[in-house]
């Protein structure tokens, strides 16, 4: 099979797009005939992240039993993290125990997983401390995402670099280029946009990718333009977080209320950084005028 066409692409190529539920579809329709151990390992593993970015931690928590390979136990305390409570304590108290054992920290999910953990947690450092070494495309793109979160768009666009090396065409490749050029701004946005739209064309069109277009318009002065894209994975997913807190701010722009949106996100995203500032802003006007008072 070396060599040949990867038999998980169409299973990956939806899951980096954001077309969770047809990346599920593709690991359970298709037997899979042949895999080798590794290639089922990684069939499975993409499909659990698939259901934790749907939001079915439980599911994932139950279905990964304490016998999984390593890659599917970091799958694990990935859902465990997001399922929050306690079980996110115990998912970063496991990863710092893990990172101890040399033969766990060389293994690429466990690696991709650590470093999205700590980057939640705005533990950069940290995180970069284990995805540094790269090598897989997976890690490159951690590593984008990690140096812009900094606002170190040098450095991510030399690990863009190593990934551009390694494939050029690859949509994660694209995907972390994308990024890069809204970060970049200028006339890096036209760029961007062409982007997110050949692959919407090309394969399909997912909240994630109608979202990457929509910021383009804004950058570009086009709210219009982004609020119908909005409007449009709002109704793919009525729950998403960027989709809500896009229309929020694109909505400020147009001079449109944004209390429903807000209101949604709150309710389905409390711990969002949007939602923590409106909070705050809130609280310190209660202050002001309580002071006054």
């Amino acid at each position: 099979m070396s060599g040949g066409p990867d038999p998980l692409f169409a299973l990956k190529n939806n899951f980096y797009m954001g077309a969770y539920q047809a990346a599920i579809n593709e690991s359970t329709v298709h037997g899979f005939i042949g895999l080798s151990e590794a290639a089922t390992i990684e069939r499975d593993s993409i499909m659990y992240r698939a259901y934790i970015a749907l939001g079915q931690y439980q599911l994932v928590i139950d279905e990964i039993s304490s016998a999984a390979p390593t890659a599917l136990q970091a799958v694990k305390l990935l859902a465990q993290y997001f399922s929050g409570g306690s079980n996110k304590e115990k998912a970063l108290s496991s990863i710092s125990e893990w990172t101890a054992d040399p033969v766990v920290a060389s293994n690429p999910t466990f690696l991709l997983v650590a470093g999205t953990l700590y980057a939640h947690e705005k533990m950069y450092n940290e995180a970069l401390k284990l995805t540094h070494v790269g090598g897989t495309l997976d890690l490159c793109a951690l590593n984008v995402q990690i140096y812009l979160k900094m606002n170190r768009t040098d450095f991510a666009e030399k690990q863009l670099k190593i990934m551009q090396q390694i494939d050029e065409d690859h949509t994660l490749t694209q995907l972390a280029n994308a990024w890069c050029n809204v970060c970049v701004g200028g006339s890096k946005i036209k760029e961007a946009f062409d982007i997110f739209q050949e692959l919407c064309e090309k394969y399909t069109w997912t909240v994630p990718l109608m979202n990457g277009s929509a910021i383009c318009h804004m950058h570009t002065g086009r709210y219009e333009d982004a609020e119908t894209l909005l409007l449009e994975a709002l109704n793919k997913d009525a729950k998403d977080a960027d989709t809500l807190a896009n229309l929020i701010v694109c909505d400020l722009h147009l001079g449109k209320p944004t209390g429903r949106y807000m209101s949604q996100l709150k309710t389905a995203h409390p711990d969002h950084p949007l939602v923590q500032r409106s909070v705050s802003a809130e609280e310190s006007l209660e202050r002001a005028i309580h002071e006054r008072s």
